[in-house]
């Protein structure tokens, strides 16, 4: 198994920090970009499909095509948990060296997609606890696993419903 989830493990990482980089350079560049929130929740969901694939590949290569809940669900969840860590430890080195202004520009981000005086105005009191959470380097560090955790857990128990199979028992003649 523990092949199984580096490797898968480190595909999602490297999928996940490569989209995170582009969002990044994207509002870098414009700051007044139009983001679309479910064009982004349908590219994650497909990212992390590759908790699927982890999970699929360790039943029919390992086990012989048979795999309880409960194993595809660890196996799900390790691979999400390596998939984190490398992409939590990636986010520091990145933010701490390269881009420490980075939440000014994320909250121009974020305030350019607001549309009423009133949104304006609670978005910006958001964001201001947001940047005052993220001048603590472990804020920093939960807030990134907070990106990647909750949807390889929903992904890997769809998978684990999807994958599960106990051996089929034949009656003998």
């Amino acid at each position: 198994m523990r092949q199984n989830v580096i490797l898968f493990g480190a595909i999602l990482a490297a999928l996940h920090s490569i989209l995170g980089y582009i969002m990044v350079i994207v509002m870098y560049n414009d700051p007044e970009f139009k983001s679309y929130d479910v064009l982004g929740y349908i590219v994650l969901l497909l990212m992390y499909s590759v908790i699927f694939f982890g999970i699929r590949n360790y039943r029919n290569k390992e086990l012989d095509g048979q795999i309880s809940f409960g194993h595809a669900f660890k196996t799900g969840i390790f691979i999400t948990l390596f998939a984190g860590t490398v992409y939590v430890i990636l986010w520091v080195f990145i933010y701490y060296l390269f881009i420490p202004d980075f939440m000014e520009v994320f909250t121009q981000h974020v305030l350019y997609q607001t549309t009423t005086e009133e949104e304006l105005l609670a978005k910006k009191e958001e964001m201001e606890q947001f940047s005052k959470l993220y001048e603590n380097p472990i804020w920093v560090v939960l807030l990134t696993y907070a990106e990647v955790i909750p949807t390889g857990l929903v992904v890997t128990l769809i998978s684990s419903l999807i994958l599960r199979k106990k051996k089929s028992t034949s009656p003998t003649n």
